[in-house]
């Protein structure tokens, strides 16, 4: 099953009796501030939730399947996250 964002908001304006406008514009607002920060490189941690970093992948050399020609891949950053105690607890089944 998928949650989408729209499924988060509604149930997060139903829990916290606030509008769905107010909650939509909060909620993507800090995916906002979240994206803003990994752009800029920073690290971001949630206590006991989890950590978010970006990693940077090296230059390399791949072979395009068809062709067999080489093909240059530039470095990239990629978006990585590590869990935290209770995200760890929440998806195990294990009370926190």
């Amino acid at each position: 099953m998928t949650t989408t964002k729209q499924d988060l908001i509604d149930r997060i304006a139903e829990t916290t009796g606030t509008t769905r406008t107010l909650v939509k514009t909060v909620v993507q607002d800090f995916f906002d501030e979240i994206i803003a920060e990994l752009a800029k490189g920073n690290r971001l941690e949630f206590r006991d939730f989890g950590v978010f970093e970006t990693k940077t992948r090296p230059a390399r050399t791949a072979q395009n399947p068809r062709t067999l020609e080489k093909v240059e891949v530039p470095a990239k950053r990629r978006v990585v996250f590590k869990p935290g105690r209770l995200m760890r607890e929440g998806v195990n089944g294990r009370p926190s």
